[in-house]
């Protein structure tokens, strides 16, 4: 069975694995990245982490999973807020030259879709639409077990996408973007205005809907049905077999995702029924999903 690496790079670790092309990760390591010492030197740090794991030598490819938009054809960073110093900085042309092995990046999102579409919930469905909703809200579409990455590398940058333009605007995003209105952080914020410092996170507000504060119920209600308008503006355009949704909030996925889904239901043609909604099923799907960047580009 074929083996490759898998390479999770992030502001404060950088970890990698050896993966099976079934997904089964034989071996995982992880060291701190240190960004602000340079590109040079995270590069170092990954390049002895790879060579740390039992049987690279015999993976057949390298794929990296990074945070922030990435220009896949040139294997660089196009912005990064947790790795400014290696935005430009040819990171999969440093690799496949140190170990002369394919390598390849894409976005930490991305690489968490494909991951799941391959290995995970959207397995042998040809259109699989991922979305992860937890501090913020981020998306993927895979088509036949390939990235859509886009132009720039900003496809699937859904939290951006206007659910309501009369709404107040907090920050870069749009007014009324899903990011501000249904992701984790948003709810805390609307629960903190009703319920003050009761509210530390999205799970008080998801426990007191579940009590039947009904308070706590329309945040709820009003997430579900802000998140189905973001889903309607996706399937409307996408039209996929699955959507596969994963992130921190879907530990209150009690409380709103049938809800959620009711309403997606509502809002589109009858012909675009059959979609199912699926929750990720991966323990690590970033580093899985990392590692089938080059399986699947091969």
């Amino acid at each position: 069975m074929k083996k490759y690496i898998g390479v999770d790079l992030g502001g404060t670790n950088i970890r990698a694995a050896v993966v099976q092309e079934n997904g089964e990760i034989i071996c995982m390591k992880k060291a701190q990245s240190h960004p602000e010492r340079g590109a040079e030197a995270v590069m170092g740090t990954m390049t002895a982490l790879i060579e740390s794991l039992d049987g690279w030598q015999s993976c057949e490819g390298i794929g990296m999973g990074i945070p922030g938009p990435i220009d896949t054809a040139a294997g660089k960073i196009i912005v990064s807020t947790n790795l400014p110093k290696l935005i430009g900085f040819p990171i999969a042309g440093y690799i496949q030259e140190h170990f002369q092995k394919p390598a390849y990046m894409d976005n930490d999102v991305k690489a968490a879709a494909l991951g799941e579409a391959v290995q995970g919930a959207g397995r042998g469905m040809p259109i699989v639409y991922y979305v992860t909703i937890s501090t913020g809200i981020g998306g993927a579409l895979v088509i036949d077990q390939k990235v859509v990455s886009g132009q720039n590398g900003h496809a699937g940058e859904i939290g951006n996408i206007c659910i309501d333009r009369a709404r107040e605007k907090y920050n870069i995003l749009n007014a009324g973007a899903v990011e501000n209105e249904a992701s984790g952080t948003a709810i805390t914020r609307k629960g903190k205005a009703v319920f003050g410092d009761r509210i530390q996170n999205a799970g008080d507000v998801f426990e007191l809907a579940r009590s039947g504060d009904e308070k706590a119920e329309a945040i709820v209600r009003d997430m579900a049905y802000d998140l189905a308008v973001m889903f309607s503006a996706i399937g409307h355009v996408v039209d996929p077999h699955v959507f596969v949704v994963g992130g921190g909030v879907m530990k209150g996925k009690d409380v709103f995702f049938d809800k959620m889904e009711f309403y997606y239901r509502s809002m589109i043609h009858d012909g675009m029924q059959p979609v199912v909604f699926k929750e990720a099923e991966l323990e690590e799907p970033g580093i899985i999903g990392a590692a089938m960047l080059p399986m699947t580009r091969q």
